[in-house]
């Protein structure tokens, strides 16, 4: 069990080693309890392209944000509770290998590792740690998942009506509930999705009409869906052919290395002992033996 290493002077100076790299724009993070298990860089599957992302595994949340410079400055920070965590291996495709799906309540998207191996040790302690919390405090792991967006570039025209191409002035946006790439034409309404945001979010029309009919929400909340707005002509944030709503863990981080590139970071995972997993299995059982672990 990694609860040994909570008090140790050692996962206290990680913990705070953390916090500093991600300064005043970072939340605390060192509370009595937590234990650092593990961190490294994965790649992101972001909204415009694939992008690296530091890492941080923790006993009860996930922690990940953009590199400003490698082990010494992040921004960005992103804080997933475990207990509302599953993860879903993903099968080779392309250029894309080693990859997984981490889905929560309020955000989803996939990352990929360097190796194979890499994959099965994310994904081995990761689910370790979600049993431990689940079974340690007796909670429930959440049935409400939000869903993994679309790639900007597996959509060239609508996902809705299959006509409108996106162009410059033409813009991509994101249902929201499917996940789909949609035109300002079939995203015109907006509905409660307390799981991702206690203001109304965007929704293709597919989604609308299934969620305002009571489907899939409870009649209270299905009180509290907006009436359609009109389509918008143009957004405070993002590029000129996507919405740009809820985008920012897709902007590049400043660099403030210009001889270092973003993309050349090391990737491989250091974990620390505490946290066992057993010495057999594959990715897609969440099991394998670590490569890399440090007192």
């Amino acid at each position: 069990m990694v609860d040994r290493l909570a008090n140790t002077e050692a996962n206290e100076r990680r913990i705070t080693n953390v916090e500093s790299c991600f300064g005043a724009s970072g939340q605390p993070l060192l509370v009595p309890g937590r234990v650092l298990v593990g961190e490294g860089v994965l790649t992101k599957l972001c909204r415009k392209k694939p992008k690296p992302r530091q890492f941080f595994l923790f006993n009860d949340i996930l922690v990940y944000g953009n590199i400003v410079i490698n082990k010494k400055k992040y921004n960005k920070q992103h804080i997933i509770p475990l207990e509302d965590i599953k993860l879903q291996s993903l099968d080779d495709d392309g250029n894309l290998k080693n990859g997984w799906q981490i889905i929560s309540a309020k955000k989803s998207f996939a990352v990929y590792a360097a190796t194979r191996t890499e994959k099965a040790e994310w994904m081995a302690h990761i689910n370790k740690c979600i049993q431990d919390l689940l079974a340690k405090t007796g909670k429930k792991g959440t049935t409400e998942h939000a869903a993994v967006w679309v790639p900007d570039s597996e959509a060239s025209t609508c996902m809705h009506c299959f006509k409108s191409k996106f162009t410059a002035l033409n813009r991509r946006h994101h249902c929201r509930k499917c996940g789909g790439v949609v035109c300002g034409n079939c995203s015109t309404k907006k509905f409660l999705l307390p799981a991702q945001s206690s203001k109304p979010l965007r929704v293709c029309d597919n989604c609308y009409n299934v969620l305002s009919s009571g489907k899939t929400q409870s009649d209270q909340e299905s009180k509290k869906k907006t009436a359609p707005t009109p389509p918008r002509k143009a957004e405070k944030e993002g590029d000129e052919t996507s919405s740009g709503e809820e985008n920012s863990d897709d902007d590049e981080a400043p660099s403030e290395n210009p001889a270092s590139s973003e993309y050349q970071v090391p990737t491989t995972p250091t974990f620390y002992q505490g946290n066992q997993v057993p010495a057999k299995g594959e990715a897609d059982s969440g099991y394998a033996e670590p490569n890399s672990n440090k007192v």
